[in-house]
């Protein structure tokens, strides 16, 4: 694998994205004043698209770099759990163990404030952590502007490293969502931004099977997968015990990228690995 460098990229430029979007408008008027309305107009929102679609597309890398799988040959995935900690982070730790599988856990600031020994137990059992944002704006991060911006990843960043006497080195945004005021906080706390390559919407589907099956269409050395823990459903504890059943069947093994350690944990003598 490649060393963490390579992979941990902490925005540099964060204000890349004017470059772009200055010379770009600057077209727009130049257009809309040499030939009217009629042909300004459809540059102005076609000049917006890549602007607007790099918000929506968790891949997108005008707002900033984000690692959306590992740089592997064999058969290794990065398993990343999002949203907690929760009711369901003891069993799912318990889970991984049983399987000698490791993942990161990326966490909420103020759900992991109120729940302290769980931030504690997930490095206890050689797991890493990534910040989620503070409270997790689910319908508004997208537009949050520079200043809540720099409070949710700031105040998340801070909680953990207080918890954790660590401080995370991966960021994920909420929803998968990237708006232009992201990596200036990032680059400030020395966060790397994760996406990802393999999902099954087990946030949203009660089906673990399904789920599964999804994720497995889309598995392949070095995939990044999605996962969510205490969704409302109540059956992220089957998704994931479903999903590590699948990996090892299919002789995968769940690993942390370079720098987080450890980098591979011990299997356990009732877990068989093909």
């Amino acid at each position: 694998m490649s060393g963490r460098q390579t992979l941990h990229r902490v925005p540099d430029r964060p204000h890349a994205w004017l470059a772009w979007l200055l010379p770009s408008q600057a077209l727009v008027i130049a257009l809309w004043w040499g030939f009217g309305w009629r042909i300004g107009l459809p540059a102005m929102l076609l000049s917006h698209v890549p602007f607007w679609v790099s918000v929506l597309l968790p891949r997108a890398t005008l707002y900033g770099p984000v690692l959306a799988r590992l740089p592997v040959e064999e058969r290794a995935v990065w398993l990343t759990i999002d949203d907690g900690p929760s009711d369901d982070t003891a069993a799912i730790l318990d889970l991984l163990d049983r399987h000698g599988a490791c993942a990161t856990f990326f966490l909420v600031g103020a759900r992991a404030a109120a729940r302290p020994e769980l931030v504690r137990e997930i490095l206890r059992r050689g797991h890493g952590i990534g910040n989620h944002s503070q409270t997790h704006p689910q319908a508004w991060f997208w537009a949050l502007g520079p200043r809540r911006m720099a409070r949710e990843i700031g105040e998340a960043q801070a909680t953990l490293a207080a918890l954790a006497g660590v401080a995370p080195r991966w960021f994920r945004s909420v929803v998968g969502m990237t708006n232009p005021f992201v990596a200036a906080p990032l680059r400030r706390h020395g966060l790397a931004r994760v996406a990802w390559s393999a999902r099954g919407y087990d946030a949203v589907r009660g089906d673990p099977a399904e789920a599964v099956a999804r994720i497995e269409r889309d598995l392949a050395p070095g995939a990044i997968v999605l996962l969510h823990e205490g969704a409302p459903h109540g059956r992220s504890v089957e998704t994931i015990e479903r999903l590590l059943q699948r990996l090892q069947a299919l002789g995968y093994r769940a690993v942390l990228p370079p720098g987080d350690a450890p980098a591979v944990r011990p299997v356990h003598a009732d877990a068989t690995v093909r």
